[in-house]
């Protein structure tokens, strides 16, 4: 008669996620600058960074007196225990948009700016972009002033739609800035502290327009990994379409209008010996004038690219009345996973609107555990089955691919939009999801402290 050993084996399975607020208070508030760009306009890239211990935000402070469109300096602040407190801003230069942050491991930031070379009267002209490299051990300091290296004499300007991302570990910066309508400029640090590798990238054409023309690709979010580069970026382009140009024009009152609705993700596995692969697009709502934001890039241990991204299905409801009626009101979270270029899973998260939920989702961004377990941060607007509000944020855990249940986040002021300190940004992956934004019931931009309780749970399997 056969003998069956029998023994033990530990089956480790995620456990449900318990999150606890730990923090929740105002940042600063800046007056009204009236030049286009609020707050969290960069919102591709991140001004929220943790490093040594420390954790550091970027800001923008109106300069008294000074016409838009350059009419804001940057401004540096560190959380304490007693709150945040200004560190360090610009004395000299004035810009438009707010300045993305960066960081390595060993206590140094990075901020990136984009200071404009025109007279204060000016409207709108040149601007030269730099990066300032602080210290956490003395954020007060004079930051010592890099001017990164480009691919010829790009002529940029205050409207630089930049990118600004690092490879953590690696300890290398990329930064990506546009020159109108025609390409991404990109210059990368390297590991010696040199911009030593530069580059163009072209916009893909949009040849299918009644009037071709190249596509901008604007608010980039940008990680590098060992050199490898990702990026997905949102079509931003005045409206293509006469017909519907026309009638958004007496809609809005607005002379111009623009199309946020073709979402594209282009890759290198070497930016210093490959070129960029010929942008993929992701995700487009162009049959039914819809509208896509990008929202966030994470990559896992493997290499692939997750993708996060909002879809609504018709950009108005009168417009949806004129030319597309029947066609049902939606807003979608979505989800994909890029492997070496190639779209190799979706996935839809939630979905709101006519037909679906009345809980509709919104801004988003994805967080990662140390040991790589994936998660969405999202608020959630709407209504529940009885008819009352819903405005609350929720973590929706992933695992291979599949959506767990979400999980409500106790916040009292939820955040309806914000940044992460995030590993794109160069801050470690963490157990503590730290938000900058703005949240509900409180003016101007809040941050957050939430620690995720988890864990595993272990379960005997009987082994023969």
């Amino acid at each position: 008669m056969a003998t069956w050993m029998l023994g033990l084996a530990s089956l480790a399975l995620s456990a449900p996620v318990r999150p606890v607020v730990e923090v929740e208070e105002a940042v600063y508030d800046p007056a009204p600058a009236d030049n286009g760009a609020g707050p969290l306009w960069c919102y591709g890239s991140t001004c929220l960074a943790r490093t040594a211990g420390e954790l550091f935000a970027s800001g923008i402070d109106t300069i008294p007196g000074a016409k838009p469109l350059n009419n804001v300096r940057w401004v540096l602040f560190r959380r304490t225990r007693s709150g945040w407190e200004r560190v360090r801003q610009d004395e000299v230069e004035r810009t438009r948009e707010p300045c993305p942050v960066a960081a390595f491991a060993d206590g140094r930031l990075f901020l990136s700016a984009n200071p404009t070379l025109t007279p204060p009267d000016t409207y709108s002209g040149p601007a030269r972009p730099v990066v300032f490299q602080f210290h956490a051990r003395n954020p007060g300091g004079p930051p010592v002033r890099e001017v990164p290296a480009w691919e010829g004499s790009p002529p940029f300007t205050e409207h630089s739609y930049r990118g600004f991302c690092a490879d953590g570990p690696g300890r290398e910066l990329l930064l990506f800035q546009n020159v109108g309508h025609e390409a991404f400029h990109w210059s990368l640090r390297d590991r010696a502290g040199r911009w030593s590798a530069s580059g163009r990238i072209p916009f893909p054409m949009g040849v299918e327009y009644e009037k071709p023309e190249p596509i901008r690709l604007c608010y980039p979010e940008l990680a590098l990994r060992s050199r490898a580069a990702h990026v997905l970026a949102i079509s931003d382009i005045v409206e293509p379409v006469r017909e519907w140009r026309e009638f958004k024009r007496k809609l809005t009152g607005r002379e111009w209008d623009y199309d946020f609705r073709r979402l594209f993700y282009l890759w290198t596995p070497d930016l210093t010996g490959r070129p960029f692969s010929t942008p993929l697009e992701v995700a487009t709502r162009e049959k039914t004038c819809g509208h896509i934001t990008n929202l966030d890039l994470w990559l896992d241990g493997r290499g692939r690219a997750h993708l996060l991204w909002l879809e609504r299905s018709v950009l108005y409801s009168q417009m949806r009345d004129r030319f597309f009626p029947g066609t049902p009101l939606t807003t979608s979270l979505e989800y994909a996973i890029v492997d070496r270029g190639r779209v190799a899973h979706r996935l839809t998260l939630a979905k709101g609107g006519e037909g679906a939920s009345t809980e509709i989702p919104g801004w988003s961004r994805f967080h990662a555990l140390p040991g790589g377990r994936l998660f969405v941060f999202a608020h959630f607007g709407g209504q529940d089955t009885s008819g009352r509000p819903v405005n609350e944020n929720r973590l929706i855990p992933l695992e291979d691919g599949r959506a767990g249940e979400p999980v409500v986040v106790p916040l009292k002021h939820p955040f309806t939009s914000f940044m992460t300190a995030t590993e794109r940004g160069g801050s470690p992956p963490s157990e503590v999801l730290d938000l900058l934004g703005t949240a509900s019931g409180r003016p101007g931009i809040s941050y957050a402290r939430i620690r995720l309780g988890t864990g595993s749970v272990r379960v005997a399997v009987a082994v023969h």
